[in-house]
């Protein structure tokens, strides 16, 4: 990840950027600290600008917020339907493009997944309702996307449906968790590392289906 100096907003840059520059900076503080935690004075000294400045370009901490959540909901939405619309014969399973489109959509900003996630947004806020909306929809999706896995499974149970959803959003959370603490793993890498992974669990499976 590359971490902003501490001046990068040094009188001489245009606002377009400057509002670039702390929209990353922010996003990173949210995604790493939560958003109780997060604080504007702190995004401005990243940044290299004054408080004032930011709530003057970005409004409330809340709006700031808003401002960082937006693209990246937007941008995993868009991400998760491109893959899950492909149709080539020779694409890989549709997890894996989902697992492979939502790294490529992180990569360089991977902090940014848990500005989605975040557990400590004020309740019933404007922040946390939006929040719940494109968490809403990208579990709809998975729903989805793994109701066949659940027909071929013989699976007719919706609670069965409801705790693949869980387990699906928990295992997508800990991927991008591993990946933060290795910024060296490309998201081609962590798609392969994925595939190796979900071959080695269909083993260990049918291993134990053959030893009742």
């Amino acid at each position: 990840m590359t971490t902003l100096s501490s001046r990068a907003g040094t009188k001489g840059v245009p606002r377009a950027a400057r509002e670039r520059q702390v929209l990353a900076a922010a996003t990173e503080e949210f995604g790493r600290h939560g958003y109780e935690a997060t604080t504007v004075a702190a995004i401005a000294t990243r940044v290299g600008v004054t408080k004032p400045l930011l709530h003057q370009y970005f409004g409330s901490k809340q709006d700031l917020y808003l401002a960082c959540l937006n693209p990246v909901g937007d941008r995993l939405l868009a991400a998760i339907r491109a893959a899950m619309a492909e149709q080539d014969a020779g694409a890989p399973p549709t997890p894996l493009r989902v697992l492979h489109a939502l790294f490529t959509a992180l990569d360089g900003r991977r902090e940014a997944w848990f500005v989605l996630y975040d557990p400590t947004l004020p309740p019933d806020s404007d922040a946390a309702h939006r929040a719940a909306y494109y968490r809403d929809i990208i579990d709809d999706l998975a729903a989805t996307g793994t109701a066949d896995l659940l027909h071929t499974a013989g699976s007719g149970d919706p609670l069965d449906a409801d705790a693949l959803k869980y387990a699906w959003r928990g295992l997508c959370t800990a991927l991008v968790r591993w990946w933060v603490n290795h910024p060296d793993q490309s998201p081609e890498a962590m798609t392969q590392r994925c595939a190796r992974l979900f071959a080695a669990s269909r083993t260990i499976l049918s291993a134990g289906d053959e030893n009742t």
